[in-house]
């Protein structure tokens, strides 16, 4: 619908339509390879029919076959670049404008000095196109790496095909997120024992807090050799706040550090820097990468209201986090999800934590229930538990989960009540949605359901008769 657009310029996923009916043709030993061949064009030809001024690669290009010098435009530093929309599961997505200059520099920093990203390196992240990390993995380029790619699922080869792939790449850098290792964790994956990953330096996690004994299966089944990063920071800043150093040691259930250049810090309620509690993460002094502002925000307003109006002219990004004494950081989840029993704040990774423990749990979510109904003072929680297939939720298992949350917490972290549920619903990078299921348990809209990638799975939340008593 944009009157503006001039060309839609096509990739072929799998080569051009004369490649593919030529494989068709070679590998169609019946005799009617031509009739295939014929076909397979000609539904290339329907494809790009029905978009909308729309052209193959090489036919776009095909007018400057000649020239070989690329014309490159001089512009501000602030010149957009990107406009990265956030999850919007409890809104309309935030339109977020980042400029060229600021993402080139905070990437190249973040790659060379904190990931160690040479020139030659293979550098891989498993991400969607609609994801974050994707624009940080283009990024890559300025380094000179070269970047691996994957389309499919991870788990193609019980959960082996990304290592197969780092194998027979030569991959420096695997990038995945805290839930992929929880799975592969829990299958009981050994790629050290069945691939070489020679070649293989730093593994970074992201996504969602990596917890402890994440940190311990990379190191003792992927390879002990290699740094281990996990890296937090947003959509927001296009970047991290708080990632990785490859000089420094890897405390297990620590972020190593915050970014060179970044006044990250962790503040309380009255604004006060702490450190061995938890609080949340802030940044006190600008840095390149904020954002020019969001798109159709008169005066910066909403811009303003999302970053700045919890501690004046500081970035409060809306994680609850740790300083710990080794400067590195522990994140424990969104600050709008944490659960607050009776007026005490706990941080959802901190139950995940100790759920993941647990072979029978494949995914588990938590929030807080108004309790009891209509009242707003106070909140109970409730854990929700994916369980291995064949498996019920049973009161031996719930006496089990508590017991390990109450023996490595406290007993407010014990939920009042654990339900079983068939899926979790998760945006289309994969994140679990704690506040799109509250809204769900609460009888709210759930709005822009747009943004799952499994909105159905919302069904298993509403009308639980369990969260009646």
């Amino acid at each position: 619908r944009l009157p503006s657009l001039e060309r839609v310029v096509l990739v072929p996923y799998a080569g051009t339509a004369a490649e593919n009916a030529a494989e068709n043709a070679a590998e169609n030993a019946a005799g009617n390879a031509a009739g295939n061949a014929a076909g397979n064009a000609a539904g290339a030809d329907g494809d790009l029919a029905a978009v909308k001024q729309g052209v193959w690669l090489a036919d776009f290009l095909a007018p400057f076959a000649g020239e070989r010098e690329i014309r490159f435009e001089r512009l501000p530093f602030d010149h957009p670049l990107y406009i990265m929309y956030s999850s919007g599961t409890t809104g309309v997505p935030k339109c977020i404008v980042h400029c060229a200059g600021g993402a080139l520099l905070q990437h190249l920093k973040e790659h060379q000095l904190q990931a160690d990203v040479k020139p030659d390196d293979r550098l891989f992240y498993f991400t969607t196109c609609g994801w974050m990390m994707w624009n940080w993995l283009v990024s890559g380029l300025a380094s000179g790496a070269t970047l691996l790619l994957y389309d499919g699922s991870p788990f193609v080869g019980r959960g082996s095909i990304l290592f197969d792939y780092a194998d027979a790449e030569g991959m420096t850098h695997f990038g995945t997120s805290a839930k992929f290792i929880d799975a592969i964790a829990k299958i009981d994956l050994k790629p050290r024992q069945t691939h070489k990953l020679a070649q293989l330096r730093a593994m970074f996690s992201t996504g969602s807090p990596l917890v402890a004994e994440g940190f311990d299966y990379v190191y003792a089944n992927i390879k002990p050799e290699l740094q281990l990063a996990s890296i937090s920071g947003g959509t927001d800043i296009i970047s991290c706040f708080v990632l990785g150093n490859p000089n420094g040691p890897v405390y297990r259930g620590e972020i190593q550090c915050a970014g060179l250049g970044m006044a990250v810090d962790v503040f309380d309620d009255a604004g006060r820097p702490v450190r061995g509690e938890k609080g949340e993460l802030v940044c006190t002094r600008s840095f390149p990468v904020m954002p020019i502002g969001f798109w159709n925000d008169a005066g910066n307003a909403k811009y303003r209201a999302a970053y700045f109006e919890r501690f004046a002219n500081v970035w409060c990004h809306g994680d609850f986090a740790e300083r710990t004494q080794h400067d590195g950081f522990i994140i424990y989840g969104r600050s709008d999800a944490t659960l607050n029993p009776g007026g005490v704040r706990i941080g959802t990774a901190e139950i995940y934590r100790q759920v993941e423990k647990l072979s029978e749990v494949v995914e588990s979510l938590v929030i807080g229930q108004d309790w009891p109904p209509g009242n707003s003072g106070d909140v109970r929680v409730v854990l929700f538990v994916k369980l291995r297939e064949g498996l019920v939720h049973d009161e031996a298992l719930e006496r089990r989960i508590k017991q390990v949350i109450r023996d490595n917490t406290t007993p407010r972290h014990v939920p009042a009540k654990i339900l079983q549920v068939a899926d979790i619903p998760r945006t289309k990078s994969g994140k679990i949605v704690e506040l799109a299921v509250r809204n769900a348990v609460h009888g709210a809209a759930v709005k822009n359901v747009e943004a799952l990638a499994n909105p159905e799975a919302l069904d298993y939340f509403r009308n639980r008769n369990e969260l009646l008593s």
